[in-house]
């Protein structure tokens, strides 16, 4: 899921009995038709550095799309700070979009609502089949076992990016490839007068991204095999412990990034500030400020040691995009050939190179743009070290309950109040009884 997302996604404990809001093209049935085969209603998701950066890229396509098929596509981009809530109105109400654009992380909470179209094989195949896609996007598109919620359209993973300069001027050769090696090549950046790790510590969505990922090399997780919350363990509290540690007891995360929730950090990467940054396919953001590609060098997320792969070496969350489409729609055929253009060969080609994200469409993938520096990292980590986000029906609840409690540990570590394993484990208790009942 895109990080750019500010914390106040963290509204989506919120009870999806919503107020009815009226916001697009579904119909309050519960069933789908054709009664307006000639239009359709596009939420896409704000991937670029702004919502009008987006409609530079998407409307040329809409466009292109409306020439080939006759279907108008009335688009919006809608801020992540806004688009789950936007989304859970809608299912609620029944009056949404036809076609939307949602985290992947998101897609098995939302499919436990039933308001989006199942891709089942039947649907799958109005795309021109499942097999088209790469295994590790599918894998986050909904509860295992079930059809899919949602189809991936962009992927993406975490890598680490650090400043060629101020590594070189701080006589450090290659990056880290421990967190060992973090800390104490950030303790040579900061005798240097820089600042060494990029963090947002008040986004909910990027704590959760990166504790995962340390519960991971701790051999832990979030949900017990039977989906149930298990926040409080051994390896969950160590986990929360060594990130938030790097800003309350290694100090290379500097003390302000705890309230950073706006990708303050990418833009101190993007000016020199700081050296190095955990992101999400960040080449388009840091060009959009000025950062030229050969400032940067791009190399996997540290790892306890060794180096990544499955198990306790992954070092990414499988991020990404998902399309859906609202089962209630009133031109389900149109939504569907909309999606199959947007996940087209070409489409993909284009889309991906705007976002410098990864082409979840196997054949796109495969095309030489994408075998440069940075997206040649992304695509073998997304391959062999990343890993999906618990798919149950309450993942969206457990971004905001943990992912808040890590901005508070955060807070407290940039207070200078200790942060130590009782007082981590209290706050994950904490957030496990916020958990609704199932």
């Amino acid at each position: 899921m895109r990080s750019i997302r500010a914390a106040a996604v963290g509204a989506v404990t919120m009870s999806l009995a919503l107020a009815a809001s009226a916001c697009g093209g579904g119909s309050s049935t519960g069933g789908g038709s054709n009664d307006s085969p000639k239009t359709l209603t596009y939420w896409a998701s704000n991937q670029g550095a702004s919502i009008e950066a987006d409609k530079k890229v998407l409307q040329p396509e809409l466009d292109k799309f409306q020439k080939q098929s006759g279907i108008k596509v009335k688009l919006e981009v809608v801020p992540w700070s806004d688009l789950l809530n936007r989304i859970l109105t809608a299912t609620t109400s029944g009056q949404g979009p036809d076609v939307l654009n949602i985290g992947n992380t998101w897609s098995a909470s939302l499919q436990a609502t039933g308001a989006l179209l199942p891709w089942d094989a039947e649907n799958f195949g109005k795309i021109g089949g499942r097999s088209r896609f790469v295994d590790s996007a599918l894998g986050s598109t909904g509860v295992q076992g079930q059809d899919p919620a949602a189809v991936p359209l962009y992927s993406m993973a975490y890598a680490l990016y650090y400043n060629k300069k101020i590594f070189a001027d701080a006589g450090i050769s290659q990056p880290p490839a421990t967190w060992a090696e973090l800390v104490a090549d950030g303790k040579k950046i900061q005798a240097k007068g820089k600042q060494a790790l990029g963090a947002e510590g008040a986004n909910v969505s990027e704590n959760i991204h990166h504790t995962f990922v340390f519960a991971k090399q701790h051999g832990a997780d979030f949900f017990t095999a039977d989906g149930k919350p298990d926040f409080a363990n051994d390896g969950a509290v160590a986990a929360v412990k060594q990130y938030v540690d790097l800003m309350a007891k290694d100090k290379v995360i500097p003390q302000g990034n705890a309230e950073y929730a706006q990708n303050q950090s990418v833009s101190d990467f993007a000016k020199g500030k700081t050296a190095m940054l955990m992101w999400q396919t960040a080449s388009a953001n840091l060009a959009s400020q000025g950062m030229s590609e050969d400032a940067y060098g791009v190399a996997p997320v540290p790892v306890q040691s060794g180096a990544p792969g499955t198990g306790n070496q992954v070092d990414s969350m499988v991020a990404g995009i998902n399309m859906a489409v609202f089962k209630n729609s009133h031109n389900i055929d149109g939504a569907t050939s909309f999606v199959k253009f947007m996940t087209g060969d070409d489409e993909q080609r284009i889309l991906n190179k705007a976002y410098s994200t990864i082409p979840p469409v196997q054949a796109a993938q495969s095309d030489p743009a994408f075998n440069g520096q940075a997206t040649a990292v992304l695509k073998h980590t997304l391959a062999t070290s990343a890993a999906a986000l618990p798919q149950v029906a309450a993942e969206s609840e457990f971004e905001t309950t943990v992912g808040t409690a890590v901005k508070e540990l955060f807070a407290d570590a940039a207070a200078g109040r200790p942060v130590t394993d009782a007082s981590v484990k209290a706050k994950l208790q904490k957030a496990q009884q916020q958990m609704p009942a199932k």
